[in-house]
């Protein structure tokens, strides 16, 4: 064998074992994660919630279940698009089950309300878990039934296909830690201090409580 044919032999054999670690690497990484839409109200105090939990990567907000493509949040919120504010979370399967984020889901809202949810009402902010297949379905369907089970009454939350998810502005993400400013009926503030004053307005942690009472995942009981 030539020098030369030596030198591309060797560089061949590096380029395939180099192809062969990014596929098993990406091939890894795509089994690590999963993803999951719901809408529980304001998708501010979702993402906040989920995304403290072990085993999340990340929770983005958005807007699902509607029809017009790539809304604003302006369009969102004046009703008619159909959308509903929503939460596309990113989980590891290996450190969390969709069951674990299901219950926990069902259990920091109040899926009793059809017309919105705490302080906030309209279509944008009905609840909704969005499933991707049959077996997501059935796990939809056995969440929503424990929680009827433990209630004692109807969840009015629906179960629905999977539909595209449109992520908000950066402005809307990760609006409970962000250190801006903006202008509220509160004065000038941080962003995370709005939220905070916002939540606690709206009443969501209380009604959450007297609902589920310590089987709230995100409240102070």
């Amino acid at each position: 064998m030539t020098a030369f044919k030596r030198l591309k032999h060797a560089f061949s054999l590096t380029l395939a074992i180099g192809l062969g670690t990014f596929l098993q690497c990406t091939a890894a990484t795509a089994q690590d994660q999963a993803t999951v839409v719901v809408a529980g109200g304001c998708f501010w105090c979702v993402e906040s919630d989920f995304e403290s939990v072990p085993g999340v990567i990340e929770a983005v907000s958005g807007f699902s279940g509607g029809s017009t493509d790539n809304p604003t949040y302006k369009q969102v919120t004046a009703g008619g698009s159909g959308h509903y504010e929503a939460v596309e979370i990113t989980y590891n399967p290996g450190q969390i089950s969709l069951e674990q984020i299901l219950h926990m889901f069902l259990r920091s809202i109040d899926p009793l309300d059809a017309g919105g949810q705490f302080c906030d009402r309209g279509e944008s902010y009905r609840t909704a878990i969005w499933y991707d297949g049959a077996n997501e379905r059935s796990i939809a369907q056995a969440a929503i039934a424990q929680a009827e089970a433990d209630l004692g009454r109807a969840i009015v939350t629906p179960i629905l296909d999977r539909s595209a998810f449109y992520a908000a502005d950066d402005g809307h993400q990760d609006y409970y830690k962000s250190r801006n400013r903006v202008v509220t009926r509160f004065g000038f503030i941080r962003k995370s201090d709005a939220y905070a004053r916002y939540r606690n307005a709206c009443g969501r942690d209380q009604r959450v409580s007297d609902i589920w009472g310590d089987a709230a995942p995100f409240t102070d009981h």
